[in-house]
């Protein structure tokens, strides 16, 4: 859910105060409504027969089409809420006009660039089980001994970059590390 809830997915509106069949049968269908991993919300519709097994499967399934799936305009209003036009820019590599642009559909917004906003989406959704949002722009900001002294934004912002890429791939396992691990 955090995933989903970093790129934008679920309805701000929404306090979830328990994780019910009911309540992840709505977090799918707002996920399914963002064209993604609609299979899975028709799977819960009728949830007869999904014993906890097969929700796991299911719930694994989402959590993978999520990752696979960027969707720039749920994740433009999302990460300039967190981030704002400078800091995203910068971590994007384009200029805050390219950004205010995509953010208004006024441009498409380009594969390599959606590529580079769903990972700061999903290193997001990481960091939003151990931090706020001050704190998730500030661990950005930190230099980190994994990172050979460097903080995430330097490592992303050094020069142009792909997710799959060694440097992002050591930011993303940083912040996963934050699950598991007391300390960073």
């Amino acid at each position: 859910m955090r995933r989903a809830d970093a790129m934008g997915l679920l309805p701000r509106e929404k306090l979830i105060e328990s994780l019910d069949m009911s309540t992840v049968a709505q977090f799918l269908h707002h996920i399914a409504k963002a064209g993604i991993s609609h299979g899975s919300y028709q799977d819960l519709v009728d949830p007869s027969g999904l014993d906890s097994d097969k929700l796991e499967g299911l719930l694994s399934q989402v959590s993978r089409a999520l990752e696979e799936s960027p969707a720039p305009v749920f994740e433009w209003p999302q990460l300039l809420e967190l981030f704002g036009v400078d800091q995203l820019a910068q971590l994007l590599r384009i200029s805050p006009s390219s950004v205010r642009r995509y953010k208004a559909h006024a441009r498409m917004t380009p594969d390599d660039v959606a590529a580079r906003m769903h990972f700061l989406a999903l290193v997001a959704g990481e960091l939003a089980g151990a931090y706020n949002d001050i704190g998730i722009r500030r661990w950005f900001d930190r230099k980190r001994t994994l990172l050979e002294n460097r903080s995430p934004a330097e490592v992303l912002t050094r020069h142009e970059w792909r997710p799959t890429d060694p440097g992002p791939s050591k930011v993303r396992d940083l912040a996963r590390s934050l699950l598991s691990a007391p300390a960073t």
